[in-house]
């Protein structure tokens, strides 16, 4: 999107939610550092996460400077803001694990883009405490710390109450914002509106202690149209970047089943995709929606983004040979791979009763109920219905050495062939 500045393209994308600059173009012109950054109180971060870091990858194209944090020491407290209750510790093991999955998903998320990661747990190891009341606390007012919203609500009436640390973890994090002002030249923390309060800690605390001038700018939490929730949380729990909590396919469905009130919006968030290009997509969705243009867009620009272009080619072709109109036979041994991760599988043989087999992957609950599915025309080898004198597995049904069964519409299982 060469054509846009960062404040048009900013809020064309949706990127402006609140900001303490008093003229947003100030940075079309003006080159800064900037930091964003990500507690590791889990070993992912999620889709919330990953629009933050979408807001950053727009700041980084356009010509600023960005510093990626990970919060090690922020972490070992956990952020209080927007909790009912207390969370629970992490062990030290488990932050350091954290740290190292959370480092390795920027890598993934900002590629080849230029930027620096930094810990703060680095810096604050070695901080004494009275050294840190003395340092950060006594600039401080505690009108300002009982102000915030979710102090008000942990002490209020129904509150579960707030321990000393979690109170205290606004200041850790404003400390952060001035140790990189320091070192690193950092005016301008990035963050998410539900974050506004924690940076703003630290643009007070370096006008007061360095006397410089720093800014925060918050983008919008995302909400799901259909719903009015915050988007990213399924019945399943959150959208996960780790394949091992939200499967490569899984993510990819997750977008594919957007619905058309938010397409739009998620797809200006999510993806890299310019605005030309976006209008053209939109156009064409909206003259045939059924097609679902739009979230299958979405779908494939946000999976290469996260897990690679090959994985989500791949997951794209199974959701169109699963879902639309391709053929069974497109479907390559990686492709297999990916679907072994979805379906039920079981191993099998050329020969194998259809019945027997039915019964083994939960597609029918006995050889009786298995015969009548067989019987009413209910069973599909690689898509295509089976006739009704078919009674075994045969190699014409093996695909790079696996078969795909379904029942009805939905109900799938893959046969992996020995």
């Amino acid at each position: 999107m060469s054509n846009m500045t960062l404040a048009e393209e900013l809020t064309w994308r949706g990127f402006v939610n609140q900001t303490t600059y008093k003229d947003i173009t100030y940075l079309d012109d003006n080159k800064i550092v900037f930091y964003w950054g990500v507690d590791p109180s889990a070993n992912s971060m999620t889709i919330g996460n990953l629009a933050a870091a979408m807001m950053a990858r727009v700041f980084i194209k356009h010509g600023h400077q960005a510093v990626l944090l990970v919060g090690g020491a922020t972490g070992m407290i956990g952020d209080p803001d927007g909790k009912a209750q207390e969370r629970d510790l992490l062990t030290l093991e488990q932050i350091a694990a954290n740290k190292k999955a959370i480092s390795a998903q920027y890598n993934q998320v900002f590629g080849e883009m230029q930027f620096k990661v930094v810990d703060n747990y680095d810096w604050f190891k070695d901080i004494g405490y009275l050294e840190f009341l003395r340092a950060v606390g006594k600039h401080v007012p505690m009108r300002a710390m009982l102000g915030r919203e979710f102090v008000q609500s942990r002490l209020g009436e129904d509150g579960a109450g707030i321990s000393y640390a979690e109170f205290s973890y606004s200041l850790i994090q404003g400390y952060d914002f001035l140790h990189l002002f320091k070192e690193h030249g950092v005016t301008l923390q990035l963050c998410g509106a539900d974050q506004w309060g924690n940076s703003i800690a630290g643009v007070d605390l370096i006008r007061r202690i360095a006397g410089g001038e720093a800014h925060v700018w918050s983008s919008p939490l995302v909400i799901n149209r259909a719903t009015g929730k915050k988007f990213g949380k399924t019945e399943d729990g959150a959208i996960w970047l780790d394949e091992a909590q939200t499967s490569v396919f899984k993510f990819y469905q997750f977008w594919i089943n957007a619905d058309d009130e938010g397409v739009e919006e998620y797809i200006k968030i999510y993806t890299d995709l310019d605005k030309e290009t976006v209008d053209d997509i939109m156009q064409a969705h909206n003259e045939a929606r059924s097609n679902r243009l739009a979230q299958k867009h979405l779908a494939y620009e946000a999976t290469k983004l996260v897990h690679g272009e090959e994985r989500a080619e791949s997951v794209r072709r199974i959701s169109e040979v699963l879902f639309g109109e391709e053929e069974y036979s497109d479907l390559t041994s990686g492709d297999f791979s990916e679907l072994k991760n979805e379906l039920k599988t079981v191993s099998s043989s050329v020969g194998a009763e259809l019945a027997q087999v039915l019964v083994d992957t939960g597609l029918a609950s006995s050889k009786g109920e298995a015969r009548r599915f067989l019987e009413s025309n209910a069973i599909y080898i690689n898509g295509s219905q089976i006739p009704l004198e078919k009674r075994e597995i045969d190699t014409h049904d093996v695909l790079n050495g696996y078969v795909v069964l379904r029942r009805g519409k939905n109900a799938t299982a893959l046969l992996e062939i020995k």
